[in-house]
């Protein structure tokens, strides 16, 4: 997922703000995974590595998101992806129903 940063007529800033699984795949491609891989394996490598699981910055760990998803191996990138899709998105779908996050979103600044 991802969405466009307010524009504020500075070019130096990417077009999109990346979240959930599409910034989790930029940084698994980056980090040449080699498939299948075990959750032990992900764990070590990316364990404390924080994804951005919403547009307003909300980030949890990739070991975090692996122990919700319950695997023990990843087949492809995938199904990685499949797999931690749903926790990715339960995170997403409770940081904006809080009524603080709403309150926020109202506000401008």
């Amino acid at each position: 997922m991802g969405v466009r940063p307010p524009s504020n007529d500075v070019d130096e800033e990417p077009d999109v703000v990346e979240f959930g699984i599409a910034a989790l795949d930029a940084r698994v491609a980056d980090a040449d995974v080699d498939f299948p891989v075990s959750a032990n394996e992900l764990e070590a490598q990316f364990g404390d590595t924080r994804v951005p699981y919403d547009a307003a910055g909300n980030e949890l760990s990739f070991g975090e998101a692996l122990a919700e998803a319950d695997r023990e191996s990843f087949d492809s990138e995938a199904d990685l992806l499949n797999a931690l899709h749903p926790v990715f998105e339960r995170k997403r779908q409770a940081a904006s129903t809080s009524l603080l996050r709403q309150l926020r979103g109202l506000v401008p600044f």
